[in-house]
C-alpha cells in the first residue's frame, strides 16, 4: 500500500510540472525507479493512474473538510476556511494539466468533474445548513438552490473563456466569488462576523 501511495504522490507531482501529455508511463516508472512491469502491477494504464489520482484527491479533500468544520466557530468561519483551502490549492493547479486533461481525456475529465460537483454540493449544502441553523444566514434561503447555483458559479470562475487566464488572476476571482456568495446569504450577524474574521486574517482580494 505504502508504495501504491508513494506511486501516486509521485505521478501527481510530475503531471502537476509538465502536464499529463508530455509526461509518459516510461517516465513516471524511471523516476520511481523501477519497472513498468512493476508500475502496471498497480495501475492498468495512464487513464486508471489518473482516476486513481483524482480519487484519492477526493478523499483527502473529504478529511480536510471535516477538520476545518470541526475546528470552525460557526459557518462564515467554516466557508472562508475552505476558500483559504481552495486558494491554496489553486496555486498549485497547473492550467497545462487542466488543458490535458480535458483534451486528450475527455471522459475521464467529465467524469472527475462531475464527482467533483457533486462533492462541492454537499460541502456548501451542509455549510448553508449550520449557517441558517446558528443565524449567521438568512433563514429563508433554500440550501439546495443556493449550493447548486455555487457549484455552477465557481465552474464559471475557472472558465477560460470567460475569464482569460492571462487577463484576470483566478485567485482574485474566487475571492470577489466567494464574498459575493456570503453577502448574498449572510444574516446581519453574519455580516458582521464576516467583517471580523476578515480583518483577523487579514483577508484582502490580492
Amino acid at each position: 500500500m505504502q508504495l501504491k501511495q508513494h506511486i501516486l504522490n509521485k505521478s501527481y507531482e510530475l503531471f502537476m510540472r509538465f502536464g499529463i501529455k508530455s509526461v509518459t508511463m516510461d517516465d513516471i516508472a524511471r523516476e520511481l525507479g523501477m519497472s513498468k512491469k512493476t508500475l502496471y502491477q498497480y495501475v492498468d494504464n495512464k487513464t486508471d493512474l489518473i482516476e486513481q489520482i483524482f480519487h484519492q484527491h477526493i478523499e483527502e479533500e473529504k478529511k480536510v473538510m471535516e477538520r476545518i468544520r470541526s475546528s470552525s466557530t460557526d459557518a462564515v468561519d467554516e466557508i472562508l476556511k475552505i476558500a483559504m483551502y481552495v486558494v491554496e490549492k489553486l496555486r498549485e493547479l497547473s492550467q497545462t494539466t487542466v488543458y490535458d486533461l480535458q483534451k486528450y481525456y475527455r471522459n475521464t475529465w467529465k467524469q472527475m468533474d462531475a464527482l467533483h460537483q457533486r462533492h462541492v454540493y454537499t460541502i456548501i449544502k451542509e455549510n448553508l445548513e449550520r449557517g441558517v441553523r446558528q443565524g449567521v444566514y438568512r433563514s429563508n434561503l433554500n440550501p439546495d438552490i443556493i449550493a447548486k447555483l455555487h457549484v455552477g458559479k465557481t465552474s464559471l470562475v475557472a472558465d477560460e473563456e470567460m475569464f482569460p487566464a492571462r487577463e484576470y488572476d483566478i485567485k482574485t476571482l474566487y475571492w470577489e466569488y466567494i464574498y459575493y456568495h456570503i453577502h448574498g446569504v449572510a444574516s446581519a450577524e453574519g455580516q458582521r462576523l464576516l467583517e471580523k474574521y476578515k480583518a483577523a486574517e487579514n483577508l484582502t482580494i490580492k
